[in-house]
C-alpha cells in the first residue's frame, strides 16, 4: 500500500531501500516462516517510510537485541544500508507474533529535488 504522492527519490536512496526491503522480506519468508507479508510506503514531505509487518514466528529477544544472528548478515547488512542513507531502522518482533521492520528516511535526504532533477537533464544533453 502507498500513502502520499510518489515522489522520485535520490538514486541512493532507491537502490539501498530496494536492497532492505529485499532481504526483510528474504528474511520474512525464510527464517520467519510468514505466510503474509504488508508492505506500506509512506511518502510523508518530512520523511519517507517504509514498513513490512509479516505473519511469521517472530525474532528470539536474543536475537533481536544481539542485532542479529550469529554468522548472518541479514539485520546487520539492513542497519549499515540504513546508515548509508540516514535512515532509521526500527525492527520490533515477539516470538510467535510476527515482525514489524521500519525505515524512515528524512525528506531531505530521500527525494529529488526539481533542482536535482534540471541538473541531471543539463549534464545529460551535453
Amino acid at each position: 500500500m502507498s500513502v502520499g504522492a510518489v515522489r522520485d527519490l535520490q538514486p541512493v536512496v532507491r537502490d539501498e531501500a530496494y536492497w532492505i526491503g529485499r532481504e526483510t522480506l528474504a528474511i520474512a519468508f525464510h527464517h520467519g516462516q510468514g505466510k503474509h507479508v504488508e508492505m506500506e510506503i509512506v511518502y510523508d514531505r518530512k520523511e519517507l517510510r517504509l514498513r513490512f509487518c509479516d505473519d511469521g514466528c517472530g525474532i528470539d529477544p536474543a536475537v533481536l537485541k544481539a542485532g542479529g544472528k550469529l554468522g548472518h548478515w541479514g539485520m546487520p547488512g539492513m542497519r549499515e544500508r540504513a546508515r548509508k542513507i540516514g535512515a532509521h531502522l526500527e525492527t520490533s518482533s515477539r516470538p510467535g507474533a510476527g515482525t514489524e521492520v521500519e525505515r524512515r528516511v528524512p525528506g531531505s535526504m530521500a527525494y529529488r529535488s526539481s533542482v536535482t532533477r534540471l541538473i541531471e537533464q543539463v549534464e545529460v544533453k551535453r
